[in-house]
């Protein structure tokens, strides 16, 4: 599957690789390519094939955020029906999503970022959100998941100054998972998804919403609401090939997604 300004790979194992591919415009997001990622990430959570996904920009940019070129002639903002702004932050993908970030990622492009699930980046990416320097605000999730990955204070600053962050700055907050040569962001993305993808495909989506649900849970409900999520992985068959693939010493066959 190829998208004007959306590339599509399905490598080994069932790894997606997403590549924005839009240089002329730093890959910044039109209505067209909100949609077209859409669909991919509807793609990756309804085929069965499919575990992780990794999301990258071409040219050495991850991505400008909105085309504000496209904005200004037509008034086009683009928002999904199904996902959202920039067709992921109003829903991220069910399955595991990483972002691999070179170069700059500022405004809906950091905000693409912070819905994914890990982020990787090359030694030169940058975050930021500079909308108030333009007379917006970050309302595609950045003001919203920013301080959860953060202190809130230094998401404050980032927020109200519109400064950016270096990718070493973002590692030493927590909000990079790894900081790597520049122009290998892509590759070792795709090396920790297919980690990912090696284990069992209902576990690990089950592990994810249980992360992103309990947030909201009280102290007091946690566990019950937990087992909503667990149960079901506990009762599957992948359980039993688990146990008994690590008593037979070899590696386990999956079978739910």
């Amino acid at each position: 599957m190829t998208e004007q300004a959306l590339q599509v790979e399905y490598r080994n194992n069932g790894i997606m690789l997403l590549i924005l591919d839009r240089p002329r415009r730093r890959n910044a997001i039109d209505l067209a390519t909100a949609r077209s990622l859409s669909r991919a990430l509807d793609e990756l959570d309804e085929n069965d094939e499919m575990r992780v996904a990794v999301l990258t920009g071409s040219g050495g940019v991850f991505s400008a955020g909105m085309d504000l070129k496209a904005f200004a002639e037509t008034g086009e903002r683009p928002v999904d029906e199904h996902r959202g702004g920039l067709g992921i932050t109003g829903r991220p993908p069910e399955k595991p999503l990483i972002a691999a970030v070179e170069g700059a990622a500022l405004g809906g492009g950091f905000e693409i970022a912070l819905a994914a699930d890990m982020i990787v980046a090359g030694t030169g990416a940058t975050f930021g959100l500079p909308e108030v320097t333009r007379g917006l605000t970050a309302a595609g999730g950045g003001l919203l998941r920013l301080p959860e990955r953060i202190p809130r204070n230094i998401a404050m600053a980032a927020a109200l100054t519109g400064q950016p962050m270096a990718a070493t700055r973002a590692a030493q907050l927590g909000l990079v998972n790894e900081v790597v040569p520049d122009g290998t962001a892509a590759s070792t993305a795709l090396e920790l998804a297919a980690v990912i993808a090696a284990n069992a495909p209902l576990a690990v989506r089950a592990s994810k919403a249980v992360i992103l649900a309990s947030a909201d849970w009280s102290s007091t409900e946690r566990f019950q609401r937990q087992e909503e999520f667990a149960d079901p992985v506990r009762r599957s068959s992948d359980a039993t090939e688990g146990a008994r693939a690590f008593a037979e010493k070899r590696s386990p066959r999956w079978q739910s997604c």
